[in-house]
């Protein structure tokens, strides 16, 4: 995943919850426990802000402002992948002028910039990492997008406190509501703040019909992108159609999109393999998931966080995103994770 040499000043709260996100896991994946689990579970808020806080500059650095992965055509650039992949949730919704659109768990609001250039709606963007809002703000201001866009810190597990019911035409997650303590909780709050007849989108992580919860070897992997990724609980593709009827959806496509014969994986960037790069740009972006780029990732990491010029906790953050970044691929290879299931449902009339 995402590695950053980006400086920002060693701020006490930043630190605090990025020690308070390292204590939440225990290390060795064996000894993992339902107590663990359960304290994660309980207390998702903490954890979101504790991984977010030390990830996100690692996030652009490596990767984009769009945290999320796509799919590959042959020759595609990886901006390109990305933009089409926000383009096609759009398009998959039936997105259209004028339409009030939520995006939800908005990240630094790279897919809102993206959607609202596309489909000329207007978007509000949600999450709960008020560091992740400042940036996304700066990054609208800077695209002369705020007329469009407008984002509010808060907790997708309360929308409808926040906006009230029935308040926006549509609403989308990319690779978010996996971080939600249960998928039931954030659908139904979803479910609340669509207008009757609306549309929601959402590409999910899930663990496939192929993984076996018994198989130590598929547990071990769900475990680590649990750990590197700053997820409660890693849960399944039937958890996920299941909470999307259970609150009253009707699904009107589902699709995986990892599922399709594309010559390049999902994963290819995360490799670290500069063979695959589709364009030069795209080289210094694979190079950065390779041995000599997180090398000197975190080497640099370590001489600014020795010199207290990124919070204590940066460098522990970042080797957890190593080891979710070897899962992911692992996960992805075996068919055993996708990080692309795409699900769009109907609020009924």
């Amino acid at each position: 995943m995402p590695h950053s040499t980006t400086v920002k000043p060693a701020d006490g709260r930043v630190q605090e919850r990025m020690e308070n996100y390292n204590a939440f896991w225990q290390k060795d994946a064996k000894v993992d426990t339902d107590v663990d689990k359960d304290n994660r579970l309980n207390n998702y808020t903490e954890l979101i802000n504790g991984y977010y806080d030390g990830a996100t500059e690692l996030y652009e650095y490596g990767w984009s402002k769009s945290f999320h992965f796509s799919r590959f055509y042959r020759g595609e650039g990886f901006y390109q992948s990305l933009a089409r992949h926000e383009h096609y949730l759009a398009a998959q919704m039936g997105l259209r002028p004028g339409m009030r659109v939520l995006d939800v768990g908005c990240g630094v609001g790279g897919p809102a910039r993206e959607i609202a250039r596309f489909c000329d709606v207007k978007i509000v963007g949600v999450n709960n990492n008020d560091f992740q809002i400042t940036r996304a703000r700066k990054y609208t201001e800077q695209a002369q997008l705020s007329d469009n866009i407008t984002f509010q810190t808060g907790d997708f597990m309360k929308l409808e406190d926040m906006f009230g019911p029935e308040s926006f035409d549509a609403v989308y997650v990319i690779e978010a509501t996996v971080h939600a303590p249960t998928f039931e909780g954030v659908y139904g709050e979803i479910y609340k703040v669509l207008k009757p007849g609306g549309i929601f989108g959402v590409y999910e992580w899930t663990m496939t019909d192929r993984w076996d919860p018994a198989n130590p070897k598929h547990k071990h992997i769900a475990h680590e992108i649990e750990v590197g990724d700053g997820i409660p609980e890693m849960r399944t593709t039937a958890d996920a159609r299941r909470a999307l009827k259970t609150v009253g959806f009707e699904l009107l496509h589902e699709e995986d999109l990892a599922e399709r014969p594309d010559p390049i994986p999902w994963y290819y960037p995360l490799e670290g393999n500069i063979r695959n790069a589709q364009t030069v740009w795209d080289y210094f972006t694979v190079w950065r998931m390779s041995w000599s780029g997180m090398l000197v990732t975190h080497s640099v990491l370590r001489l600014l966080e020795r010199a207290g010029l990124v919070p204590k906790g940066t460098v522990d953050v970042g080797e957890s995103l190593k080891r979710a970044a070897a899962n992911l691929v692992e996960g992805g290879r075996l068919k055993l994770f996708t990080p692309m299931l795409l699900f769009v449902g109907r609020k009924p009339e």
